[in-house]
């Protein structure tokens, strides 16, 4: 899950509920008994992968871990898609539709300050620099349960009406620069070529949200994510002697602080929420040298097509013409690959899916979010089929999930019974899709609760 700098930093406000309303479903035994049964492997396979951890497009050893347990359930896994995907199917015994479930593997250039055992002490090299490596977003948990999954539905194949695309995706958070990578890869290169899935489901462990809660709503829910370069080019001179040369580090300040007014001053906030924010500066390398260049890279999001092409041409217009009145040139790069679109959750799919939710979590413990500005290239498969996004609180009870550490901070600390919930919800889920009287339409589902009670 890619995510602005300052991650969601409030409690999830309150939004308008559902409006249709019926008795949800018990959980199935069947889930239950999964749970039970696989709870110590996912925890296991979660605690490993969280231990050797890889960035995005380097996910070698968690894509070979996962292929060869799907090998040994007996299932014959595709490798090697858009790098290190791995992409298997389980046919039921009995026809029916064709559902796809996705896990994210790939891991973040973050040092891990978490205390616990299998903490990671992982390095690699990310934009030239050594790094940490960390599963600070919790992919680690989503490759782990899915794992758990896959192990459930083999065991109750021969029952199990249609099929099940299991996908394990890498590179989510993005592809090192000049590389290519993630969900728009993978459909690029033929995922859904074979099978193409009537409906497609999808979690994410999520710190704003406690521990026994689920978030979901229908319609857009993550924004999308745009990614830009701006390198401010001036001309270098000693510190000594500033008017001999031309300072891109003031020209580059400038350029950030007139930037802050595209969202403030130009963009219509009261429709949708918009963000520009800068992620990292670079320039110079001594105290008494004025350089050549500072290099800006930061991150766009956005909810609405108009702003979103709005903004970057407000944001190139910025770079160039205030590099230019501080006697700089700027090469604005708006935006510098392809970025995520938004993630949508198909409105009847998500009604009709809402009661499986609330069968495992309680209809008080399933609430609606509010529109969320990180960003997620699941987005890339909901706009291919009908698809449901949806969060699982990972905070711990006893820790405000306001202040707790969020999603890609190095303090970023999963509750482990959030396995259990993600679980028993995707399975579920899962399962009363297969299991739902062909062409059923969306259902009424039982009010969802907002984030506030």
């Amino acid at each position: 899950m890619r995510l602005m700098p300052a991650l969601l930093s409030s409690a999830l406000l309150a939004t308008p509920l559902f409006a249709h309303a019926q008795a949800a479903p018990s959980e199935r035994p069947e889930v239950a008994a999964a749970a039970k049964s696989v709870q110590q492997k996912v925890v296991a396979w979660r605690r490993d992968f969280h231990q050797h951890p890889e960035l995005s497009n380097r996910e070698e050893r968690t894509a070979a871990k996962v292929a060869e347990h799907l090998r040994a359930l007996g299932l014959k896994p595709k490798v090697g898609i858009a790098h290190h995907g791995v992409v298997a199917i389980i046919q039921g015994g009995k026809p029916g539709p064709r559902v796809a479930l996705r896990a994210d593997m790939d891991a973040l250039p973050v040092t891990e300050q978490v205390d616990v055992p299998f903490a990671s002490r992982a390095t690699a090299t990310f934009r030239g620099e050594t790094v940490g490596v960390m599963h600070a977003c919790g992919h680690d948990a989503h490759t782990g349960i899915l794992l758990g999954i896959a192990d459930a539905l083999v065991k109750m194949k021969a029952d199990l009406p249609g099929s099940v695309m299991l996908v394990f995706q890498p590179s989510e958070e993005g592809a090192p620069d000049g590389e290519e990578g993630g969900a728009s890869l993978m459909l690029a290169e033929g995922l859904f070529k074979d099978f193409k899935p009537d409906a497609m489901f999808g979690l994410h462990v999520f710190s704003t949200l406690p521990v026994g809660q689920i978030g979901v709503r229908q319609g857009p829910l993550m924004a999308a994510s745009d990614k830009f370069t701006i390198k401010v080019k001036g001309r270098q001179t000693h510190g000594s002697r500033p008017w001999g040369g031309i300072d891109p580090i003031v020209a580059a300040a400038d350029v950030i602080g007139t930037t802050q007014t595209i969202v403030s001053r130009r963009t219509d906030i009261a429709k949708l929420p918009a963000v520009v924010s800068f992620g990292a500066i670079k320039g110079g390398i001594r105290y008494n040298i004025i350089p050549d260049e500072v290099e800006l890279v930061g991150t766009i999001r956005t909810f609405d097509e108009g702003m979103r092409q709005r903004i970057f041409g407000d944001l190139k217009n910025v770079a160039e013409h205030v590099s230019a009145a501080n006697g700089a040139t700027a090469v604005a790069s708006v935006p510098d690959s392809e970025g995520n679109p938004v993630t949508v959750n198909d409105p009847a799919l998500t009604a009709r899916m809402i009661p499986s939710l609330q069968a495992v979590a309680g209809a008080a413990n399933v609430i609606e979010p509010p529109l969320q500005m990180g960003a997620e290239d699941f987005s890339f498969y909901a706009k291919e089929v009908p698809s449901m996004f949806f969060f699982v609180g990972a905070t711990a009870k006893g820790i405000d999930p306001v202040t707790a550490p969020s999603n890609h901070s190095p303090k970023f600390a999963l509750d482990e019974s959030a396995l259990d919930l993600g679980l028993r919800a995707l399975l579920q889920v899962t399962l009363d899709y297969l299991h739902a009287p062909q062409g059923a339409v969306a259902s009424d589902a039982k009010p969802v609760k907002s984030a506030e009670g």
